[in-house]
This record gives C-alpha cells, sequence and structure tokens, in this order.
C-alpha cells in the first residue's frame, strides 16, 4: 500500500490548477472566515503552524526532492504571516527542491495591503510567483452581502501591488452572487474590476450553497433571489462584454459552470458572447442545465 509521507489536517483545499502541485500546509484554516458563501474552512479554528512542522512536511518530501516542481501552501491565507517567517519557509523549500518552479498560495488584498512594496519584491524573490484571490465581486454592494470584508477600491490597490511587484495574480469571480437584486452591477462592475488590474489569470464559477439555500441567505446581508440558469447566463454574457482584457488567460471550467468558456481575454472575447447567446437562446441547453442542477 502506497503511504503518503505527511497528514494533512482536513479538510484541505487547493485550486483546480494546483492538481500535480506538492501541498504544504503552513496555517490551518482562514484568518478572516467571514464570508457569507464560503465554508471551506467553518470547522477549523485558524492557527498558524509551527514553523518546525511545517519544515518537517518539507522534509518527508527529500526522498522526491528532483520531483517537485510546484508547491502551493494552504490553507486559507498564508500571506497573513509575517514576511520574515513566510521568507524562511521559500528558502526551506527552495534549498529541499532544486527543481522548484513555482510557489503559489491563496491570498487576500487585504494582507497583500499589509505587506510593503519591499517585503513582496523579497517575497518575490525568494520563490513566491503566483497569488489565488477570490475577488467573488468588483461591486462594493456585492461585496457588503457577501460580508467579504473588501471593496472595489482594496482589491484594485492589493492586485496592483502585487502585480507592480511582478508577483502574478489567478482571480476569481462568483457568477450570480449578488441574486436578481444586484445582478446587472454584480457583472458590470466584476468587469470594471477586472479591467482595472489585469491579471494574467482569471476565471468564474457559479455561487453553489452547499449547506442550503436558506442557511446562505441567513449569512447574506440583504435579500437573495437565486438567479435561473438563463439569468446567470446573461449575468455572465453582461460579465464578459464588459471586459477589456488584453491577454488574461479565462476560464470558466468549474464544476459548477453551465457553459465552459476557456481562452484568451481579449481575443476571444467575440467567440465567448456568441457561445453565451446561443445558450441564452437554447432552450434545449437551458433545460438541460436546469435538470442537470435539481439532480434529474
Amino acid at each position: 500500500m502506497y503511504h503518503y509521507p505527511i497528514t494533512y489536517n482536513e479538510p484541505l483545499f487547493r485550486p483546480p490548477s494546483e492538481a500535480y502541485s506538492l501541498i504544504i500546509q503552513v496555517t490551518l484554516g482562514c484568518s478572516y472566515n467571514k464570508c457569507s458563501f464560503c465554508e471551506m474552512y467553518t470547522s477549523k479554528q485558524f492557527k498558524a503552524r509551527k514553523e518546525e512542522d511545517v519544515f518537517k512536511d518539507i522534509d518527508a518530501f527529500l526522498p522526491y526532492k528532483t520531483q517537485i516542481r510546484k508547491v502551493f501552501l494552504a490553507d486559507g491565507d498564508p500571506m497573513v504571516l509575517s514576511t520574515p517567517r513566510l521568507l524562511r519557509i521559500l528558502e526551506k523549500l527552495k534549498a529541499t527542491f532544486p527543481n522548484l518552479q513555482r510557489v503559489s498560495t491563496y491570498a487576500t488584498p487585504d494582507n497583500i495591503i499589509n505587506k510593503t512594496t519591499q517585503e513582496l519584491k523579497e517575497l518575490k524573490a525568494a520563490g513566491l510567483d503566483l497569488l489565488y484571490v477570490g475577488i467573488e465581486s468588483g461591486d462594493d454592494k456585492v461585496l457588503d452581502c457577501l460580508q467579504k470584508g473588501e471593496t472595489f477600491k482594496s482589491i484594485v490597490e492589493g492586485v496592483n501591488k502585487a502585480k507592480l511587484c511582478e508577483i502574478d495574480s489567478s482571480v476569481m469571480i462568483i457568477n450570480g452572487a449578488g441574486g436578481q437584486l444586484l445582478s446587472k452591477q454584480h457583472a458590470v462592475n466584476s468587469a470594471k474590476v477586472l479591467n482595472e488590474i489585469q491579471p494574467k489569470y482569471a476565471s468564474t464559477l457559479v455561487l453553489t450553497t452547499y449547506k442550503g439555500l436558506d442557511h446562505f441567505k441567513k449569512r447574506f446581508v440583504g435579500d437573495f433571489i437565486p438567479l435561473s440558469t438563463q439569468e446567470l447566463t446573461i449575468e455572465m454574457r453582461t460579465f464578459i462584454a464588459n471586459l477589456e482584457l488584453k491577454e488574461t488567460i479565462f476560464r470558466s471550467d468549474h464544476a459548477s459552470n453551465f457553459l465552459i468558456l476557456k481562452g484568451v481575454l481579449g481575443k476571444d472575447k467575440e467567440v465567448f458572447i456568441s457561445q453565451l447567446d446561443s445558450a441564452i437562446t437554447n432552450s434545449d441547453f437551458i433545460s438541460y442545465r436546469q435538470n442537470f442542477k435539481r439532480g434529474i
């Protein structure tokens, strides 16, 4: 039987693109942990792991040191840690894995802002290459309803600060996050925030209420009416139509998405709009996706 070198503190999450990365937990849970839509770390109390325990996990992969090319630092927001501590972890990774090509982690705009430009440059030089930032929405009202703790301004400031220090970002927008009442402004302002930051990677997923709609409504600040499949697709079209991206690699291929979109924005913008227009007017597509969502 195969024996994995370390034991994770479950639940454990990573972005889809980190499927083949070594995951090292440097924190447990999320220091913020208040977002209305997020159930990822509600079962955990946040804490920073002891440095010696993190190093032990890294050393456990010494037998595979030449095979490790990508490392993802978990859990929710390791960028909340002090820069000296992060630098020691990055230096340990570099010293242990000679073929290491990329280190990435989740980050909030606020935690990026709290780092000085010099600190971010030092982290980049030590090997931190990519930050996954859950933007969720570019609309301040929607962000308030989601209890996100961020604003349009803080998102732009944080992501662009990392970009200035040559740290790439992969950002996420949640389709349907504002419900019917805030749908249009959510789509338009989410496009605006991406236009301001021009991320290297961007993606979308559809709002999923893992513990049920009633549970989500209790955490959502305001009235929430979920969007139908057709309304979600219309919102997605509005979002794409308002994007003015230059060379962002875009993916809408999460399991929750109704329509798979993959390409580079802006060159594939009109192709995406055409696909969305076809889906909006295709009653068979709408009916199939609605039944699929219900498990029929």
